[in-house]
């Protein structure tokens, strides 16, 4: 049994990286934790670790719809949403087909939507709340070939923005995480991804994707890469600061490209980012 004085936090997307840390962390500074992930053997490795777990899809309503009720059963002060699950779909936008990218949107944007806006009733009832939104550097610029995945960010930022406006006169407080490259199993993941879905052969952009796969194909941490340690230690900030920045900016490169878009035309930022992707 928790403390009472626990705040309660459900975090999705925790089998590894982001997630898995962030739980292990705010636990370690006395948060009560509910870790979701979306595979069985994954809930079974977080309980081993001591947490609370719940089974979550986010592609799957009725999977929302009984964390939520689990949620509003067991933890009726929930005191704040960490939305975490999210996948990286690589490719180049024409060589998205619908199916695709209707995919990236599942799960990044429209289950992240539907179980947000389920507990958001119960995050008005608490004096306190906080509602914390993993986005990326591509929530706010875009790179060659990850069109579905800047486009999925890009929404979730618009949703995000626009949910704080509408919450402005309540008790619940809005953060978006944009953490550039981090060491996690992102890469592994969005591999996996280019070689199911893209028809790599029959593309024109077979040479820059030969490139992608050499770069997602590497054991070592990515240029200016950030720790999932680093992201929890904002996220933390984003659950305990009595004024929470509304946008935290993580890793060199994502600081340096949101003060180009701020100074730069929108054709110079296209010439640097274009060399760079």
């Amino acid at each position: 049994m928790h403390k009472a004085q626990q705040k309660t936090i459900l975090i999705t997307g925790c089998s590894s990286g982001i997630g898995r840390e962030t739980a292990r962390i705010l636990r370690d500074h006395d948060f009560h934790v509910v870790a979701s992930a979306r595979k069985a053997s994954d809930v079974i490795e977080l309980e081993r670790r001591g947490f609370e777990t719940l089974l979550l899809d986010l592609d799957d309503s009725l999977s929302i719809q009984s964390a939520v009720e689990y949620i509003q059963t067991n933890h009726p002060n929930l005191f704040g949403l960490i939305n975490n699950a999210a996948f990286g779909q690589p490719g180049a936008v024409e060589d998205l087909d619908r199916a695709t990218l209707r995919a990236q949107f599942e799960t990044n944007v429209f289950g992240t939507h539907e179980l947000t806006r389920h507990l958001i009733p119960l995050l008005r009832q608490q004096t306190d709340a906080r509602i914390i939104q993993i986005s990326s550097v591509l929530g706010f610029v875009a790179l060659p070939l990850r069109g579905a995945y800047v486009a999925s960010k890009y929404a979730l930022e618009g949703l995000s923005d626009t949910l704080r406006l509408e919450l402005s006169n309540t008790n619940i407080k809005i953060s978006l995480i944009e953490p550039g490259a981090i060491d996690t199993q992102f890469r592994a993941n969005a591999l996996i991804k280019l070689q199911q879905n893209i028809e790599i052969e029959q593309s024109r952009h077979k040479p820059n994707y030969t490139l992608a796969l050499q770069r997602l194909s590497r054991a070592e941490p990515a240029r200016f890469s950030a720790s999932s340690e680093r992201v929890s230690k904002d996220i933390l900030h984003a659950l305990t600061a009595k004024r929470p920045k509304l946008r935290y900016r993580i890793t060199l490169p994502t600081i340096i490209i949101a003060q180009l878009k701020r100074i730069l035309s929108t054709r110079m930022l296209d010439k640097i980012i274009g060399n760079n992707g």
